[in-house]
């Protein structure tokens, strides 16, 4: 009788119950229906609501395709990379590469696009994991925000108990616990040799212009640049310091209201290809020259950087080698913590028509 009794109760602690959809709308407080809108970012859900339903999930651990989960061990043969802007040249590169070598390797590729909602992001990885994916490739900065850092690095260890890989490229680690592959670039190493180049060519007042305060993207690019000043014995100036977006818009618009406050300084450090683009476009409309009057370098080296006039000094990012690099480490013989699973592509300065020595 005893034996009877505990062998059941030993398979019931054992056992954890899956959470249903209908599980994660009582604790959230709201319909299946709008638990299934909020999970499909395919229609608009109200902010209060839509954290509601994310917090109930992670709450939870609900994965919407519990058959999926259930099979251990099984995988669809596809990668997936998760990015911020499918028009973004820089994304759009890593994404060739990530392609290219995942279909080398008999892989499917599936690419989705954040448009930079941490939230979104989150959902694509649980999406990923709920596919079974054999990786799940997160391109480009992270957040700083510790509450997603914390919720991110759940979400590898729940992919690595299902046998698949978060390959953090070109973004930081989510600590040494934390399950995952890194494939990177030296970002501050090129800002740091752009910037000396600018230094050697005699320019003293560098504007530094652009990317998100809060972006790993940013900060290593802008640490690169503060450390060729403080090298070269030049105290940084927080008046030549304009922070903001990545995008070309941002370049032009920032740089006309620079120019207009009369604003003193030689030389543009900007941030990306685009926001240095934007800035010569505002350059030459104040009927100023580049490089005559403003020297002006980016960073990345996409094709924009060869197509303007004068073609412009930038920071060589391997971007689709990136890519490649990601798809080999997901796939390839690792070990969490360990070198194997962790590298760093170089950079180096192109240098083009747009820098002129004074």
């Amino acid at each position: 009788m005893g034996a009877s009794t505990t062998e059941p109760q030993s398979a019931a602690r054992n056992s954890r119950p899956v959470a249903t959809i209908a599980d994660v709308a009582a604790q959230a407080g709201v319909s299946v229906a709008t638990v299934s809108r909020t999970l499909s970012a395919n229609y608009p859900v109200a902010e209060s609501t839509k954290s509601r339903v994310l917090d109930a999930v992670e709450k939870l651990g609900y994965v919407a395709n519990a058959h999926a989960r259930a099979l251990a061990g099984a995988t669809t043969r596809t990668v997936g990379i998760v990015i911020a802007d499918v028009a973004d040249p820089f994304f759009g590169y890593v994404a060739r590469g990530v392609e290219r070598q995942a279909s080398s390797e008999n892989r499917l590729c599936l690419i989705m696009a954040t448009e930079a909602d941490r939230d979104r992001e989150l959902a694509i990885v649980d999406l990923m994991r709920e596919q079974r994916a054999d990786a799940v490739i997160l391109v480009g900065g992270a957040s700083d925000h510790a509450g997603y850092r914390k919720k991110m690095a759940a979400r590898a260890k729940a992919l690595a108990e299902n046998g698949s890989v978060l390959v953090l490229c070109g973004r930081p680690s989510l600590g040494e616990e934390v399950p995952t592959v890194s494939v990177n670039y030296d970002n501050s190493g090129g800002a740091f040799a752009v910037t000396d180049y600018l230094i050697s060519q005699g320019h003293r007042k560098i504007l530094y212009l652009g990317g998100p305060a809060n972006l790993s993207t940013t900060a290593a690019r802008f640490e690169g640049f503060n450390r060729a000043l403080q090298a070269r014995g030049i105290a940084p100036d927080p008046e030549l310091v304009h922070l903001g977006e990545f995008g070309r818009p941002f370049g032009y618009q920032r740089m006309r209201e620079i120019l207009a406050s009369k604003t003193e300084f030689t030389a543009v450090f900007g941030a990306n290809d685009l926001v240095a683009v934007g800035a010569m476009e505002a350059i030459a409309e104040a009927g100023l020259r580049v490089p005559e009057d403003i020297s002006v370098v980016g960073y990345d080296n996409i094709p924009v950087s060869r197509e303007v006039r004068p073609r412009l000094t930038t920071v060589n990012v391997p971007l689709e080698d990136l890519g490649r690099e990601a798809v080999k480490a997901a796939l390839g013989r690792f070990e969490y913590g360990s070198e194997s699973a962790n590298s760093t592509l170089g950079t180096h300065v192109v240098i083009r028509d747009s820098v002129r020595a004074i």
